[in-house]
């Protein structure tokens, strides 16, 4: 089983080991942001929780920000053009990924901001077959709560039931994953925590990580969704977690190849504080 990576499970229908776990990275220093600000991110496919192996990106196909305070006011704004090619640095590797540094102007307004992005397909050849994933994080300026439970469109998604970017320690997250706009039964899910701070200026994760595992299946984390789609994690510990359902849509192919079509939702867990 392939994995994508991040999280502890609420319904964890069978925890198994998962080796060479792939996640699609977008990722932000921070998810709730007091006042308007240029929102920094990295996009970099790796292994989130052991800082492994980093796979090559192709060119995305798709890079955007959603702002919302509701459907009637939702904007996009296409991020393509602020796309910067580099080399980002894993424990075991280098691999081509991506920086963004859009300008201020678009985080300017109060409410929620969904970064969405649609990589390239990328070719497994352990599997001989192709991943994309498509990837949401989510960004609140001021606290000013928008549209954050509202489905996209996209092809696949996982839909939030809480706030992505307001989730204290040792609570839980509640998501729908839909494909076609419809919720996928017993969707396979694999869950990660963002372990090896990623340092922008540097191109690379941090060397030392915030946590250990006693073994392999600690570090990918596999669940399954509810007959209704749902999926609810727990938060053990601060900073991101990642979760990725798998293989949405059984009969897509990609230059005569199986393509494993997967939607991933970044989540950050907050430390409560005196």
């Amino acid at each position: 089983m392939r994995s994508c990576a991040l999280g502890l499970g609420a319904l964890l229908i069978g925890l198994a080991p998962v080796a060479d776990a792939h996640f699609q990275l977008l990722y932000t220093p921070e998810a709730a942001l007091k006042e308007s600000a240029a929102v920094p991110l990295a996009l970099v496919f790796s292994h989130p929780f052991d800082s492994g192996f980093t796979m090559n990106m192709g060119k995305p196909e798709a890079f955007y920000v959603v702002s919302q305070r509701g459907e009637a006011e939702r904007k996009t704004t296409d991020l393509m053009q602020y796309l910067e090619p580099i080399q980002w640095a894993g424990a075991e590797s280098k691999g081509a990924a991506y920086l963004a540094h859009p300008p201020r102007s678009v985080t300017r307004s109060l409410g929620d901001y969904t970064y969405v992005l649609r990589p390239a397909p990328y070719y497994e050849s352990n599997e001989d077959k192709y991943i994309q994933q498509i990837t949401k994080t989510m960004v609140n300026i001021g606290g000013l709560p928008g549209a954050w439970d509202e489905p996209l469109g996209l092809p696949v998604e996982i839909v939030p039931l809480d706030k992505p970017y307001a989730n204290w320690v040792g609570g839980v997250f509640r998501a729908v994953v839909m494909s076609s706009g419809k919720p996928v039964p017993h969707a396979e899910i694999e869950i990660e925590y963002l372990n090896h701070e990623p340092q922008i200026d540097a191109h690379r994760f941090d060397p030392e990580g915030k946590a250990t595992a006693p073994q392999d299946a600690f570090s990918t984390l596999s669940i399954r969704a509810d007959a209704m789609g749902q999926v609810i994690i727990g938060l053990p510990k601060a900073g991101w977690w990642g979760i990725c359902a798998l293989n949405l849509d059984d009969n897509l192919k990609f230059q005569g190849k199986e393509l494993s079509l997967d939607a991933v939702l970044w989540i950050k867990a907050t430390e409560m504080k005196k």
